[in-house]
């Protein structure tokens, strides 16, 4: 399974530095044990996974990982 995915530095503005993250895109139909093995394999302290928005006002909606659970919210991320 071929997935999109940009790696950020989150918390500062030097590259290589701060805290990185994982954004995985276009995440409809991957179910949640999917995300939690590609969270598993990225060995971050949180993945992101970006799917469409349930609500028609909202662009899209995500779902955050780390390497062992599925987070209701985590700042890092959003």
């Amino acid at each position: 399974m071929a997935r999109d995915y940009l790696l950020y530095d989150v918390f500062t503005t030097e590259r290589l530095a701060g805290n990185p993250l994982a954004v995985v895109l276009d995440c409809d139909g991957l179910d949640g044990a999917g995300m939690q093995a590609i969270a598993r394999e990225f060995n971050l302290s949180e993945t992101v996974f970006v799917l469409p928005a349930d609500n028609p006002k909202h662009r899209n909606r995500i779902r955050i990982f780390t390497p062992d659970y599925e987070m209701p919210f985590a700042g890092h991320p959003t």
